[in-house]
């Protein structure tokens, strides 16, 4: 073709190419590409509250009286975040359980459903030795008078398809009304979680701030175990329901106490010095002990602080262990 002919072909094949609808403005200018789903400022999922991100030193704030070493204090940022309010309820995970027999029975398979994700009642009467847990195992998951305690008997990955399940659950009613998906729900990292449970108060002892375990009336202020053989001075002789102490600056209940959660990262003793300074998380398909962070009903005090840490083996489903799930914020990294 003759040169002189290409610059006219390329200047009017530009100009046909606008016109069919290749560049939105008459100048062809750059706006991105259209017929992009619907999405207004993230609003904060139901039964969520926001944990605004910030900077927190993380690790222990009282003495390491078990001189493990595993929690020295560092300072790391965490980007902006929502959280559940409460730790999931029984009558919550009743609602996956049921949505899963109902839509996924044919495909995961019965005994995969009832060994891996029901709640194992067992646990109250294999928990303890010589403890007449019976009525507990007969009737805390079953009945109605249970539905708002947090449920217990479910393992690391229990929790784990449960994030799953809530995350295709919620999408799949946005894509109805043509509304963008949601970002996944899943549980927290450790430092996720130690962050929120200070709830704004760096370097707190317990969520609620003080040094203290009972309020200026003598109230206690979380469910645990005040002494050797006493569980019963906060109101609650095993768990209590969701939400009934004093939650923290953030708005988030109980958590010190009443469960312990499972969080999503791998434990290791040095994962403190380890990992990054940044949204810090410890994924480690290997490691088989995972995070633990709260104490529980069944706990002395030590484990109810902010900074100390735990785990369990991810397979292991206990009467004291329950979890929460997050979601991160996007859209917005101002944390405000």
């Amino acid at each position: 073709m003759n040169k002189f002919l290409i610059l006219p072909l390329v200047a009017f094949s530009t100009l046909i190419l606008g016109g069919c609808g290749f560049g939105k403005g008459p100048q062809g200018d750059l706006v991105g590409a259209e017929d992009r789903p619907e999405f207004n400022p993230q609003e904060v999922p139901y039964g969520m509250v926001p944990c605004p991100g910030g900077t927190f030193h993380m690790g222990q704030t009282d003495q390491d009286i078990s001189a493990s070493m595993v929690n020295m204090n560092k300072q790391v940022t965490i980007a902006g975040f929502y959280m559940d309010e409460t730790e999931i309820t029984n009558n919550e995970y009743r609602q996956f359980m049921n949505a899963i027999r109902q839509d996924s029975i044919d495909v995961l398979g019965e005994e995969y459903v009832m060994t891996e994700l029901y709640p194992d009642t067992t646990v109250w009467v294999r928990d303890f030795t010589y403890h007449m847990g019976d009525p507990l195992m007969e009737y805390y998951y079953t009945h109605p008078a249970f539905d708002d305690y947090p449920v217990v008997g479910v393992d690391w990955f229990a929790a784990k398809y449960f994030c799953n399940w809530r995350t295709k659950n919620k999408n799949a009613a946005n894509e109805e009304v043509g509304l963008a998906p949601t970002p996944n729900f899943r549980l927290p990292s450790e430092a996720e979680w130690e962050y929120a449970a200070r709830g704004g108060r760096d370097l707190a002892t317990y969520p609620w701030g003080g040094p203290y375990l009972r309020n200026s009336k003598g109230c206690m202020l979380a469910n645990f175990k005040p002494g050797r053989g006493d569980y019963a001075s906060d109101g609650y002789a095993y768990t209590a329901p969701v939400g009934q102490f004093f939650p923290n600056d953030f708005g988030l209940y109980d958590m010190s106490g009443n469960v312990s959660e499972w969080c999503d990262d791998a434990y290791m003793e040095a994962s403190v010095p380890v990992v990054w300074d940044m949204n810090p998380t410890n994924p480690d398909d290997n490691e088989p002990r995972k995070v633990v962070r709260g104490g529980s009903w069944k706990d002395i005090a030590y484990f109810l602080e902010t900074g100390t840490r735990n785990f369990e083996y991810q397979d292991s489903a206990r009467s004291y262990i329950g979890f929460r799930t997050a979601m991160i914020q996007i859209g917005s990294g101002s944390g405000q």
